[in-house]
């Protein structure tokens, strides 16, 4: 495995009018990923002017930072109910008049040395885009999730590699999207303006992400001028059973709040439902289908009801 970096020759930031950036991390239980995120965000190439973690509680903290130097960012801590979607706006809310460019990342993303810039860069080139997310080097959301340290190696190949400087330097739009991935997303903040993450997605806010970017307005893409990698850790995530609900009633709900499309909603249901049947029996180490499984007919028995709601699951904690 690569672990040289930092061997890239890149330009200045070339940037006409450097834009404020603020970053807001949610996090619940990890810790560890929290001190990483931050060693990380120290070594960007544009520092940020904020970094906002919001929390439930000082223990989702590390007990003692990371050493990172002089020239770290502004960091200030926030704590909230626990739920993604309320977490997001507490921090988004702190910064919001203050800031050019509002990034989200999840506490398990790693971003290459030159996500910021990149990110800076992209909107510049693309004045009429108001949203992005970026290029995955890898995304352990689907397996075992990828530790810490493994993606950190990732990176730093990736960063020591000519064509990161090319990326940064003309950033291409790859694709456009309607909503975008949550792990990592940019928006201009004159875009977002009263728009908030949807508190009615409570605890892990399945699919907050996508109501969220769909009701920026503006065209949103894919591009390759942001880089990093997801780990998709396990520790700190819902049990199977919530998730499961949410899995068949927040698709629901978005779909007649008109944020998702009936066709893409039913999508997201019938797949999970149908993946959930086919591994009860022989389930993954790190994912409880039984539990998944459990949630999707209750959602379903629900919805026959006419009482299903994202927020039922706030009852079986």
């Amino acid at each position: 495995m690569c672990r040289v970096k930092n061997i890239v020759e890149f330009p200045d930031d070339g940037l006409e009018q450097p834009p404020r950036i603020a970053v807001v991390i949610s996090s619940v239980g990890r810790p560890e990923c929290v001190a990483f995120l931050w060693r990380r965000l120290c070594l960007q190439r544009v520092l940020p002017d904020r970094v906002v973690f919001c929390v439930t509680r000082p223990e989702d903290l590390p007990s003692t930072w990371p050493e990172t130097g002089t020239d770290a960012p502004p960091v200030q801590l926030l704590f909230s109910d626990k739920g993604l979607p309320r977490q997001r706006n507490r921090g988004m809310e702190a910064v919001l008049g203050e800031t050019d460019l509002m990034v989200f990342f999840d506490d398990d993303f790693i971003p290459s040395s030159s996500a910021l810039l990149g990110i800076a860069r992209t909107f510049e080139a693309f004045p009429e885009v108001t949203g992005l997310t970026g290029t995955l080097l890898a995304d352990g959301i689907g397996g075992p999730g990828l530790e810490l340290e493994m993606a950190g190696q990732i990176i730093d190949c990736w960063d020591a590699e000519a064509k990161t400087a090319e990326a940064v330097a003309s950033p291409r739009e790859l694709a456009t999207r309607i909503g975008l991935y949550g792990c990592n997303m940019a928006f201009r903040s004159t875009a977002i303006g009263e728009i908030r993450f949807d508190e009615r997605l409570p605890l892990y806010g399945w699919q907050e992400d996508i109501d969220f970017s769909a009701r920026i307005p503006g065209r949103k893409i894919v591009t390759d001028g942001l880089v990093g990698v997801h780990c998709g850790i396990k520790r700190g995530r819902e049990r199977g059973r919530l998730l499961g609900y949410s899995q068949i009633a927040n698709p629901v709900y978005l779909w007649r709040k008109g944020s998702m499309k009936g066709r893409f909603a039913l999508k997201l249901c019938l797949r999970n439902l149908l993946s959930n049947h086919a591994r009860a029996l022989w389930p993954e180490p790190w994912i409880d289908r039984r539990g998944r499984l459990r949630g999707n007919w209750r959602a379903i028995i629900d919805l026959c009801l006419g009482r299903a709601d994202p927020e039922r699951i706030l009852e079986w904690q």
